[in-house]
């Protein structure tokens, strides 16, 4: 039990240390969504995960993959922040990192975060629609953070804490196998 605690006070910093460099970049926002898109990016990918993990790998390739993977893409200080990530040896708590981080930029605006799964890229207008429809259901103001994944063939499966919204063709599916036994 004292190791959960103190792996989840160890995340808390680091996420608390990179919600400070997002303000210092002036766009928290922005920041958020690139680490956490990045982030979710990485942890999908189990090689890459583990590469970057790897501790028999000296920590300059591991970081030059960070790079050439992410720098056109993404902006300077998410991919500096992600190599210090890597360098600190928790590339394989990033999944959770974004998370927490993600969570810290909710509560300073006093909303909660909405985990969005989606077959396909959303724009900027599907996302308001969606936090719009999820803060009717919840009751509360919601700020969804949107991963694409196709493995889900179809549709979202949205996360607010431990309530599950599944509207993805894949968890129908996964439903209509479970009732025909």
């Amino acid at each position: 039990m004292m190791e959960a605690t103190e792996h989840s006070a160890r995340l808390d910093g680091y996420a608390a240390a990179l919600f400070d460099i997002a303000r210092a970049e002036g766009d928290v926002d922005a920041f958020v969504d690139e680490f956490y898109a990045a982030a979710k990016t990485i942890s999908a990918n189990s090689e890459l995960r583990d590469v970057l993990s790897d501790p028999r790998i000296p920590i300059g390739r591991r970081q030059g993959t960070v790079t050439e993977l992410l720098g056109i893409r993404v902006e300077g200080a998410v991919v500096a922040s992600i190599n210090f990530v890597v360098a600190v040896g928790q590339a394989k708590f990033l999944d959770e990192l974004a998370s927490r981080l993600a969570e810290i930029a909710a509560e300073e605006e006093g909303t909660v975060v909405a985990e969005v799964k989606s077959a396909v890229s959303l724009d900027a207008e599907q996302i308001l629609r969606l936090e719009l429809a999820l803060s009717k259901a919840t009751g509360k103001r919601v700020q969804a953070m949107v991963v694409t994944d196709p493995s889900i063939m179809g549709g979202l499966v949205a996360k607010i804490g431990d309530t599950v919204f599944d509207g993805s063709v894949k968890g129908r599916l996964d439903d209509v196998r479970e009732q025909w036994g």
